[in-house]
């Protein structure tokens, strides 16, 4: 599923939220709908089962995190929260790459790189609630708009 076409499933109560407007937010929870079919593969596997339960927990907690971030009134509290999502963005990216000998070669490099996507954009929010830079320079972002066969081209 596209994410275009993900969008159009995602009730009012979701999207309706000011919370929506945040994209490292709405990526991940696109992610997240996509990690189904991932940790179902992981699953059938008796080796990767217990990494089907990390990936799963660590893509919901970026979410999760966001949410309760964005939710705090204080710019420190919502640094903090967003760096926890940061660190579950990370794990997420590391179970991927961990179940790459299960997963399609095809899957692997697109999760790898939504959830890079979904760091960068955390890479960028952080400093602004927490008014300094973090200097990891080589997922700065770039500027550039998110590519767009990372949302539409999606391997299963």
């Amino acid at each position: 599923m596209t994410y275009n076409d993900w969008i159009k499933t995602v009730p009012l109560e979701i999207t309706g939220d000011n919370l929506w407007k945040m994209e490292a937010y709405r990526l991940n929870l696109y992610a997240l709908d996509l990690a189904w079919s991932d940790v179902t593969t992981l699953r059938r596997d008796s080796r990767t089962i217990s990494l089907s339960d990390q990936l799963y927990r660590a893509i919901g907690s970026v979410s999760a995190s966001i949410a309760e971030g964005y939710s705090r009134q204080s710019h420190k509290d919502q640094a903090r929260y967003y760096e926890y999502a940061l660190g579950s963005a990370r794990e997420s990216r590391n179970w991927i790459w961990a179940a790459r000998n299960v997963l399609a070669e095809a899957v692997t490099t697109h999760r790898l790189s939504l959830y890079t996507q979904i760091i960068r954009l955390l890479l960028k929010m952080i400093p602004n609630e927490r008014g300094y830079i973090l200097h990891e320079e080589r997922l700065e972002d770039s500027g550039d708009p998110i590519p767009s066969d990372l949302l539409a081209n999606i391997p299963t």
